[in-house]
């Protein structure tokens, strides 16, 4: 029924192809499904930028010394990794699937696997790598969405599948980096998908969550509710952009740019920040005696308006599904661009939602540095690969949307009786 692409080995491998960074996490795995981490290895990505793959032979050697300082900790060859999926192309499409029941008995385990049989026999991907295949939550005859329908009277189950696709091509080139790299991608998980299972606790994902990873050069959405993710989205829009902001409007260089961001970067003004004096090293200037000296504000003022621009967008993603009024839904912030000082003020501001600042905290005994935002996306995947359930398609299609095709269809059949 349900397909495991690791058939729990004892040893798992999590590799994070980042906009920034380069992560590659070794674990082993007990009996009781405890994960214990046995080797980790980062560095500064290059090759890709905003989540997509722009140079197949630096992006690979980023992941070659990313997975080998990660073996050489753990004293352990890998040849299998689960491999994250990002950029702004990524999206989700929730495929609906009915059942008529026997109303003499109530719903049983073979009613809801016959139901998601059904949903799952024929996957039409529209031109995209299908990355995700969850079944959601079930409704009996049309009504509120109930998590187990077992035991339940009632005419008809339904049951939502959620898709997360992206365009081929993109992941085409990510499966090329890693076979490069000489690994095989054993399984493969949305960034914020998987950043949600590290970071988020139980009440968040049952009651309902928004996730929001902000990397290097996307920010990714993952929204939950009864448990499950139910939406995926994502903006090309992320921490890099402050530093190019940083840099094009102080004119300095974006390795000093990144460092003040680091340093003194806010994106929520104090009347303090005026008096505060910070050093700015123009751009091709490296010592002491160029040096310029501005406000702190000055620096605040550039950072703002990004951080605003950023959860403007993702308010708008959550608007056009609908989402941005439900009222329970707390929002949760990682990703290392999130650890930026006001970036949660900004976000529950603009997004009119209660925020925290989210790290993994789903798996014990992390070492500390794991314990960073920057390394959720990582370590959530560790935790997808055991708790692997999502339900492998009968039968994989790859046709253009019909309505589109047919709406093209009429075009040209009207231009050419009319022309």
């Amino acid at each position: 029924m349900v397909t495991h692409s690791f058939n729990r080995p004892s040893t798992i491998a999590a590799l994070d192809i980042g906009s920034s960074k380069v992560c590659c996490v070794i674990a082993k795995i007990g009996r009781d499904k405890r994960i214990n981490i046995a080797g980790y290895g980062y560095n500064a990505s290059k090759g890709i930028k905003n989540g997509i793959i722009t140079d197949i032979n630096q992006a690979t050697i980023s992941v070659g010394n990313a997975v080998d300082a990660a073996e050489q900790m753990a004293n352990e060859r890998i040849n299998r990794v689960i491999v994250n999926v990002s950029g702004d192309k990524i999206r989700s499409i929730i495929k609906g699937s009915t059942v008529s029941l026997n109303k003499n008995r109530p719903v049983n385990d073979s009613d809801i696997a016959k139901v998601i049989d059904k949903g799952t026999h024929k996957i039409n991907t529209e031109g995209c790598e299908l990355i995700h295949c969850l079944h959601t939550n079930y409704r009996m005859d049309g009504g509120e969405e109930i998590k187990d329908p077992r035991n339940i009277y009632g005419e008809n189950l339904s049951v939502d599948i959620l898709l997360g696709l992206i365009p081929d091509i993109l992941y085409r080139n990510i499966t090329t980096v890693v076979n490069n790299a000489n690994l095989e991608i054993a399984g493969k998980a949305f960034s914020a998908y998987a950043s949600g299972l590290a970071c988020l606790v139980d009440d968040e994902r049952e009651l309902g969550a928004t996730i929001i990873d902000m990397g290097g050069g996307t920010t990714s959405i993952t929204c939950f509710r009864h448990g499950f993710p139910f939406y995926f989205s994502s903006i090309p829009v992320g921490g890099n952009n402050v530093t190019n902001d940083i840099a094009y409007g102080l004119t300095t260089s974006f390795s000093h740019a990144e460092r003040l961001k680091t340093l003194h970067g806010c994106a929520f003004l104090s009347t303090q920040d005026n008096e505060e004096t910070i050093n700015v090293y123009p751009v091709g200037e490296e010592d002491d005696s160029n040096i310029k000296q501005i406000p702190r504000a000055d620096l605040i003022h550039i950072i703002t308006p990004r951080i605003e621009e950023t959860f403007e967008m993702v308010n708008r993603k959550l608007q056009e599904a609908g989402l941005e009024d439900i009222s329970n839904h707390r929002v949760v912030l990682t990703g290392g661009a999130s650890q930026l000082s006001g970036v949660r003020e900004i976000a529950s501001m603009v997004l009119d939602k209660q925020v925290r600042l989210g790290r993994p905290k789903n798996i014990l005994n992390l070492p500390d540095i794991l314990h960073g935002p920057s390394f959720s996306t990582c370590i959530g995947m560790l935790l997808f690969a055991i708790n692997y359930t999502e339900r492998k398609p009968g039968k994989i299609i790859n046709k253009p949307n019909t309505l589109q095709g047919n709406k093209i269809n009429k075009i040209f059949s009207w231009l050419k009786q009319n022309f």
